[in-house]
Parts: C-alpha cells; sequence; structure tokens
C-alpha cells in the first residue's frame, strides 16, 4: 500500500470541494485505487501529461474534476493538483 503525500497546492484546490459529498466521494474513489496500486479505469481516461507537467499523471474524476499525480515508483504518490481544464491548465 502506497502514501499519499498531498502538497501545498492539493490541500488549497482540496478546499474548494470538500463541501461537494459527490465529487468528494468519486475522488476518495480514484485516490483508493491509487493507494493500493490497483490500475485506474479507462473510463476515467488515466494519461501522462506533457507540457510543464511532463510527466505527471492525470485522469478525469468526473466531467471536468481532474486529478495530477506523481508516482515516482517508490512507496509515495505526490497528490499534485486538483480542479478543472481551465483552472489547472488555463
Amino acid at each position: 500500500m502506497k502514501k499519499l503525500k498531498p502538497t501545498p497546492q492539493y490541500k488549497k484546490d482540496y478546499k474548494r470541494f470538500r463541501n461537494n459529498p459527490q465529487k468528494k466521494q468519486k475522488l476518495f474513489e480514484i485516490l483508493n485505487m491509487l493507494q493500493n496500486e490497483i490500475p485506474i479505469p479507462a473510463k476515467n481516461r488515466p494519461h501522462m501529461l506533457t507540457g510543464n507537467y511532463a510527466g505527471y499523471m492525470e485522469c478525469h474524476i468526473e466531467g471536468d474534476f481532474l486529478l495530477i499525480w506523481f508516482d515516482p515508483e517508490t512507496d509515495q504518490i505526490d497528490l499534485i493538483r486538483l480542479g478543472s481544464h481551465s483552472e489547472l491548465f488555463g
């Protein structure tokens, strides 16, 4: 089981969504998969990023609600950002 390490920016992003139980539940399902090294389902479109986030992974939690993380092949996963396309890449 891997340890999830949220960055300060991820914590700020999370505060915007913490009062939305539907988004929180879906986020926790994805985080649980990451922590237990279960592959993210294709419906969530997990993929590697390029540009400023080269080497990082992204998936769609729902619609335009995205999670960016970094898995350096250790026992820890860094949670980088959480939000919409325009918030993360705009």
